[in-house]
C-alpha cells in the first residue's frame, strides 16, 4: 500500500474501530496499522508503529487528552486527531490547547472523515463546524465592540493579508500559491498572528477576523 495514510485507532468500543476500519479501507488510501482501547494502548502504539496519524477518542480508560499531552511531549511531530462524541467547551479547548491537528464529532459520514485525514495527513487542521460556530459565539460574548480591531492592528500588512485569507476557508499552501510565497514563510506568519492575537489557534484568529468583517459589514 504504497502511499496510503498509515491510521491507528483507540477508542474503547471494538464495534466502532471495527466500522472506522472497514470504512477507510472501503474508500481505499489507508492503511489501519494499529488499534487499541486505552490512553496506554495510545502511548505505545505511538511509541512502537509511529502512524502517520493517531485517531483517539476522548473517553476511554486513561483518558484521551492524557494520553495527547504524553504523546506529543515525547513525539511532538505525531499528528493526533480526536474523534469523540463530546462536545464540552472543556474537551474542545483541552484537545486544541494540547495540540491536537482535529477535533471530529462521531457523526461524521466515512468520506467526510477520509477528507478530513487527507488534509491533517498534508498538514491542515480540522475543527467540527458546530464546534467552530460555538466558538466564535464564546469568543464575541465577553468583548467590546472595538476589542477586535484594537487586537488586529497590531498586525503587520502581510499578516492581515494571510489571516484575511485563512478566515476564507484556505490553507497554508492555498495562501502561498495566492501571494505567490513558500508554505513555510506563511507558516511563520501565522505563528506572529496567533502570538500578536494571544489565540491558541488558526481556527480562533480566523474566528475573529471573520467577527471584526462581519461588524465592519453592518456598520
Amino acid at each position: 500500500m504504497i502511499g496510503a495514510i498509515r491510521i491507528a485507532i483507540v477508542d474503547d468500543h471494538p464495534l466502532f474501530r471495527e466500522g472506522v476500519t472497514r470504512s477507510l479501507s472501503e474508500i481505499g488510501g489507508f492503511e489501519v496499522v494499529g488499534e487499541g482501547a486505552t490512553a496506554q494502548d495510545a502511548e505505545r502504539i505511538a511509541a512502537t508503529v509511529r502512524p502517520d496519524i493517531l485517531l483517539l477518542d476522548i473517553s476511554m480508560p486513561g483518558g484521551g487528552l492524557a494520553a495527547v499531552a504524553s504523546i506529543l511531549a515525547e513525539y511532538p511531530a505525531q499528528k493526533i486527531v480526536m474523534l469523540t462524541v463530546s462536545e464540552a467547551n472543556a474537551d474542545v479547548t483541552g484537545a486544541l490547547n494540547a495540540g491536537v491537528r482535529g477535533y471530529v464529532l462521531k457523526g461524521v459520514g466515512s468520506r467526510a472523515l477520509a477528507d478530513i485525514l487527507h488534509d491533517v495527513a498534508a498538514g491542515e487542521s480540522y475543527l467540527s463546524p458546530t464546534l467552530s460556530a460555538r466558538l466564535l459565539s464564546d469568543l464575541q460574548a465577553p468583548r467590546p465592540a472595538n476589542a477586535t480591531a484594537d487586537r488586529l492592528r497590531q498586525l503587520t500588512a502581510r499578516q492581515t493579508e494571510i489571516l484575511r485569507l485563512v478566515a476564507e476557508g484556505l490553507s497554508n499552501k492555498e495562501v502561498a500559491l495566492r501571494l505567490e510565497l513558500q508554505e513555510k514563510t506563511v507558516k511563520h506568519h501565522m505563528t506572529g498572528v496567533l502570538s500578536k492575537l494571544s489565540v491558541r489557534n488558526r481556527t480562533e484568529a480566523a474566528l475573529l477576523m471573520r467577527e471584526f468583517r462581519d461588524r465592519e459589514r453592518d456598520r
